[in-house]
């Protein structure tokens, strides 16, 4: 800087006239030098590295600032009338509340009266003498004499003289008034005793009960509350906030103890009544999501001072996935009373159209769609897992055309009030019980392909997408009406040691290629395990309703991978939760559901209005009408078929091979078997697979799991031993 202070100006300090710059964005224009100084010499030359940096453009900052400040505003209107009266559950809650109270206080009271006549009979001598001591406080002013008695003790004598000369004034009035009183009163008194009919003097005599409330204890009286309220503490920001902190939750501790401005943490709209409880919308801090809080239900209840029912997290599908949606309850979900079921009483049903069966925490309809879906329910026993299924069944009786198989292996007739209206109905496990269900499902079976070659045959403009449409179910000509078939404690059949590997053959075809064909197949269990709940099923279950279960892995077979993970648990659920579920599949999230309540007799009732609706549509079929399936149980022997499609010259074979073979010879028995099938068929006959080595078709040789024929033949030869012995 020396350089650009001239020798004129030797005491002025060197900032004085410079030019103060950015030395990081550009450097400082020299000056034109002076007369004197142009004959000096020239200074050393820059290189060129030095100016082109020296005039590189400064680097552009990441905010531009002709971005919109503060940014994109959204708009969120509030609703015009109160919740309570947007939703039909809400309104009854509310009013059901309000005349609940009002009808038994009345009630209540009403009995009682009697009771509180006498009571304020014996107390009006006591209220009489109260309030004569009352009135003679007032009239001669006794409220003011504490005030004179100070005065008077401090000998302030123009103040006491003020207040005795106001205290005069109050007694002349006050006697006035009592002495016109007492005599119109008196006057009143004796002229409704002489002149007024009886029923006007009885009513006026009934003013000394007026005495008796005058005379009743301040801290006891006569009539006391018919209704106790118990008050609930009312959800305010704090408190939320409070409860938020104590999830154990690093985070939002953190955002909360800095103010949480800084961290995205805010309320987004004020803390509302929704339906029985409130309802607060927050931003969670960044990083935070609402699966987070869900996975903290307790302590999160802990801090509102709520039971755990009460407290029901959840995210808000409609923004963005830091959006917290808290709802707390005024009571349990499992203690609120539910709405009846809409369709308990009239109704007709469309099973390709949402049907409701259920409510949400705030009470709200739940509905589901089952067709073009399979559905599985799982639980721990005794906690609404049947009722659920039962419930199903009963809303697609609802639709005339659907075709109902019910199969119960609990064996205890749940489903014994959909008979009248059931195409094939079973309860029990017994073998007979399971060779009547796989010979139903045989039908289902064929009745899967061959609705699958009327898809086929169809042309495009009357099946565009290649499925069952209304349209088509209501062409009886097609017969492509929907199907249901309902199998409670599923893992029974399933396990069955002679007919289990067929079943599951055919209820995961089923799962698979159902939903497309119009045919729904619903799953129940309450032992969610890969062996009860095979996976080529739960894989391919769209619809998931998972009841109280007891751990991780039975939690995820029924409601899918990682489901537990992200928060949606049905651990959570006390054993006083019954018919309380998470509900996947019909929409983008889970979300909690309390089925309809429908017990026995309701279920009868709903039966019989489907039966009719049923009669008059033309479709009672099946058992509803005494009719069996086909038995196929003698038709077939799988030791000697197989010896039929395994030559004496061929000793050992793939089971896949096997299996395309039994195929060939007999397609309605073994169409659809794999090597798996085979293999697990093969066992209860003492056979296990072993390697076998072969050639693929591509002439490739290779070692697979096969059966030796010679295995075949002594299995043979001792269970034929057997039945001659015996």
């Amino acid at each position: 800087m020396s350089d650009l202070i001239t020798a004129d100006q030797p005491d002025e300090p060197e900032h004085v006239g410079a030019e103060v710059v950015d030395i990081t964005t550009k450097r400082p224009a020299a000056p034109a030098p002076a007369p004197a100084e142009a004959a000096a010499p020239a200074p050393p030359a820059v290189p060129d590295d030095a100016e082109e940096e020296s005039e590189a453009p400064a680097p552009r900052p990441v905010d531009p600032p002709d971005l919109p400040s503060p940014g994109v505003t959204i708009y969120k209107r509030k609703p015009v009338l109160p919740s309570w009266l947007l939703s039909r559950a809400g309104f009854l809650s509310t009013v059901q509340r309000a005349t609940g109270n009002a009808c038994y206080a009345t009630l209540y009271h009403g009995i009682r009266t009697p009771w509180y006549a006498l009571q304020l009979g014996v107390l009006a001598p006591r209220g009489v003498a109260r309030k004569v001591a009352q009135t003679n406080r007032w009239v001669w002013d006794a409220e003011s004499a504490p005030l004179r008695a100070y005065e008077v003790m401090h000998e302030n004598t123009a103040e006491y003289l003020k207040l005795s000369r106001q205290r005069d004034r109050r007694v002349r009035l006050r006697v006035l008034m009592l002495t016109v009183g007492i005599i119109f009163g008196a006057v009143f008194a004796l002229t409704l005793y002489v002149m007024a009919p009886g029923w006007l003097a009885f009513l006026a005599s009934a003013a000394v009960l007026v005495a008796g409330f005058w005379g009743a204890p301040h801290d006891q009286p006569v009539i006391g509350p018919a209704v106790l309220k118990t008050e609930i503490q009312k959800l305010t920001g704090p408190v939320v906030l409070r409860a938020l902190d104590n999830i154990g939750n690093a985070k939002l501790s953190a955002a909360i103890k800095k103010g949480g401005d800084m961290n995205g943490l805010r309320f987004t709209s004020e803390i509302t009544r929704d339906g029985p409880g409130y309802r607060a919308e927050v931003d969670l801090p960044w990083g935070v999501t609402p699966e987070d809080i869900m996975e903290a239900r307790k302590p999160l209840a802990s801090g509102l001072r709520r039971k755990v029912g009460c407290v029901w997290p959840a995210a808000d599908p409609e923004e963005h996935e830091g959006r917290l949606i808290l709802w707390v309850g005024d009571k349990p979900m499992n203690e609120t009373k539910k709405p009846a079921w809409p369709l308990l009483k009239a109704g007709q049903v469309d099973l390709f159209k949402p049907v409701v069966f259920g409510n949400d925490q705030r009470m709200r309809d739940v509905a589901v769609t089952l067709m073009f879906a399979s559905v599985v329910v799982g639980s721990i026993p005794r906690m609404g897992k049947t009722f659920l299924m039962r419930l199903f069944l009963l809303i697609a009786a609802l639709d005339p055309r659907a075709e109902i198989y019910a199969f119960d292996f609990k064996g205890t007739g749940d489903f014994g009030a959909l008979e009248p209206v059931c195409h094939r109905y079973r309860a029990g496990d017994e073998d007979e019980d399971i060779l009547y269900v796989l010979e139903s499902l045989r039908e289902l079976r064929a009745e899967l392909r061959r609705r699958a070659k009327v898809i086929k045959s169809l042309p495009r403009s009357r099946c565009p997408e290649s499925k069952v449409t209304p349209e088509l179910a209501n062409d009886k000509s097609l017969r492509l009406h929907p199907i249901v078939a309902g199998f409670d404690e599923c893992q029974v059949p399933f396990e069955h040691e002679k007919y289990g590997a067929e079943i599951e053959e055919i209820c995961t075809d089923l799962g698979k290629r159902g939903p497309a064909l119009g045919i729904v197949a619903l799953f129940g269990t309450q032992r969610p395990d890969a062996k009860s709940l095979p996976t080529g099923i739960s894989a391919n279950a769209v619809l998931r309703f998972c009841l109280k279960v007891m751990g991780q892995p039975a939690n995820d077979m029924v409601l899918g991978t990682s489901m537990y993970r992200a928060g949606y648990r049905a651990t959570m659920f006390s054993r006083t939760d019954r018919g309380i579920c998470w509900m996947a599949g019909e929409g983008d999230d889970p979300r909690i559901v309390a089925s309809a309540f429908v017990d026995a007799v309701g279920a009868e009732q709903v039966v019989a209005r489907a039966r009719k609706m049923r009669e008059q549509y033309g479709n009672v079929t099946g058992h509803a009408i005494g009719q069996q399936p086909d038995s196929a149980e003698a038709a077939f022997d799988l030791l000697a078929d197989i010896l039929k499609v395994v030559p004496a010259d061929e000793e050992k074979v793939w089971n896949e091979k096997v299996a395309a073979r039994l195929a060939e010879l007999r397609p309605e028995i073994y169409g659809g078997w794999k090597a798996e099938t085979v293999t697990t068929n093969l066992r209860p006959h003492g056979i296990t697979a072993q390697d076998v080595w072969g050639t693929t078709e591509k002439g490739k040789g290779t070692t697979r799991r096969g059966i030796t024929r010679a295995d075949i033949t002594k299995a043979i030869t001792q269970r034929d031993g057997k039945r001659s012995g015996n």
